[in-house]
């Protein structure tokens, strides 16, 4: 059985951050894939089609990591992709207390769900999509922080 895990997020954008999570990731688990997570209650600033292809194309020579959309319950969809490892990244004892909270809520939903946390790199721990999407909307340069041109 391969092991397969769900990176999930808005990724709105997809960071460096999350491309080196995403790359460790490949080191632990056959597979990784990205799930962009829709929430219809939430205005996305890229659209998910335009995300969808930004991260494939930063992953066009990782056959291991795939990109994929979904709505609803990310237990739920894991489950439904049999991804049985959740990849969480820590930034800081915050990600980690909302982090640890949301790990306990999907393990309820699905008990065989295993989340795994890696802790950013120093490196890149100050990124955060929030601050590149006010970053670009407000016409500052944004390259050093995304894995791809936008």
């Amino acid at each position: 059985m391969k092991n397969i895990a769900l990176f999930p997020g808005s990724f709105d954008p997809f960071t460096k951050g999350h491309m080196d999570i995403v790359l460790r990731g490949t080191a632990l688990f056959d597979e990784v894939i990205v799930g962009i997570g829709i929430n219809t209650a939430k205005q996305r600033y890229f659209p998910i089609d335009f995300m969808t292809l930004k991260i494939q194309e930063a992953f066009k020579d990782y056959p291991q990591v795939k990109v994929m959309s979904y709505e609803g319950l990310t237990a739920v969809f894991a489950k439904k992709i049999d991804a049985r490892f959740l990849i969480r990244g820590l930034r800081n004892t915050t990600d980690f207390e909302y982090e640890n909270t949301i790990s306990q809520v999907n393990k309820q939903q699905w008990k065989e769900l295993e989340t795994v946390f890696l802790i950013t790199d120093p490196t890149q721990a100050y990124i955060s999509s929030s601050i590149v999407r006010d970053l670009h909307k407000h016409g500052a340069e944004v390259k050093n922080f995304l894995p791809y041109s936008i």
